[in-house]
């Protein structure tokens, strides 16, 4: 019969060494008196440093980067506000602009037409009352509304700018360049001139 501990399971894993703790005040080799472990974490809370614990110059110093960042933010605030009004503002410019070369150039289109009614009006086949007549003045009215305006007048003075000489006459009744005679009548829109007037000039006498 086997003997019982033959039948005990061995222990394989290796011993493990005792923990010797050494507690003593006194530092055997030295002679000086040990810290504590609860003297050790008050020293190391000392040597951290305490955020709270700012000089007055430190403060101030906090002050005075605080102040400057928010000026610094309030000024790019005001600067991109005013960038923004200056953005909308050259908008509703540029699309007024666009509106107004619009017009014209429908304006531009519709000018022969409206040569047509000068002749028939010159011609008496404008009657008033008459169904041509109520187009033509539908006409004329609609495109005042957007400020469609006639240049050209005779007796006016000659302007390069929105008159087209077609014929020059010397006459000793001016004394300067005048428009003698209205071939075409121009038109403007606003400041815009959509066509100059073609006209005679009298001119003054050598």
């Amino acid at each position: 019969m086997a003997d019982a501990k033959d039948k005990a399971p061995k222990d394989d894993s290796p011993d493990e060494e005792p923990k010797i703790t050494d507690k003593r005040k006194i530092d055997p080799e030295t002679g000086e008196v040990r810290q504590s472990e609860d003297d050790q974490s008050e020293a190391s809370a000392e040597d951290q440093p305490d955020p709270e614990g700012l000089s007055d110059e430190d403060l101030a110093i906090l002050d005075d980067a605080e102040r400057d960042l928010v000026a610094e933010y309030r000024d790019r605030a005001a600067r991109a506000e005013a960038e923004l009004k200056n953005f909308r503002t050259r908008v509703e410019r540029d699309r007024a602009a666009n509106r107004e070369a619009v017009i014209a150039e429908v304006l531009r289109s519709m000018l022969p037409a409206i040569d047509d009614l000068d002749r028939a009006e010159a011609h008496g086949d404008l009657v008033d009352g008459s169904p041509l007549a109520l187009v033509a003045a539908k006409i004329r009215g609609g495109f005042e509304k957007y400020g469609l305006k006639k240049v050209g007048e005779k007796g006016e003075t000659f302007d390069p700018k929105l008159h087209e000489a077609i014929v020059q006459v010397y006459s000793k009744d001016v004394s300067v360049n005048t428009v003698a005679d209205v071939i075409e009548t121009g038109y403007a829109l606003g400041d815009r001139l959509l066509r100059a007037a073609k006209v005679a000039v009298s001119v003054p006498e050598p």
